[in-house]
This record gives structure tokens, sequence and C-alpha cells, in this order.
């Protein structure tokens, strides 16, 4: 017995190929917020040790 889920969704292609792009995009954003991260820290404790 099918869901009303199965007849409105897209085909399979189409919905791993967003799903794969989704992930790259948050994969991409958790890399750049941890490597501004590290940046910020940095800068504090470069300006910690100037005090």
């Amino acid at each position: 017995m099918k869901t009303r889920l199965c007849r409105h969704r897209p085909s399979g292609r189409f919905i791993s190929s967003l799903f794969t792009q989704e992930l790259t995009v948050a994969d991409l954003a958790f890399v750049v917020t941890t490597i501004a991260v590290f940046a910020l820290v940095a800068l504090i404790a470069r300006g910690v040790t100037k005090l």
C-alpha cells in the first residue's frame, strides 16, 4: 500500500542531488565557521598578550 507522500515525491535522482548539494553547503559553512572561530580566538590571544 502506497502512502500519500510517495505520490508527491519527485524522482529519486532529484532528491539525491539536492540532498548532496545541501550537505556540501552545510560542510562548507561548518569549515568557514570553524576557521572564523579559530581566527577570533587567535586575535583575542594576541590582544591579551600585548596587555
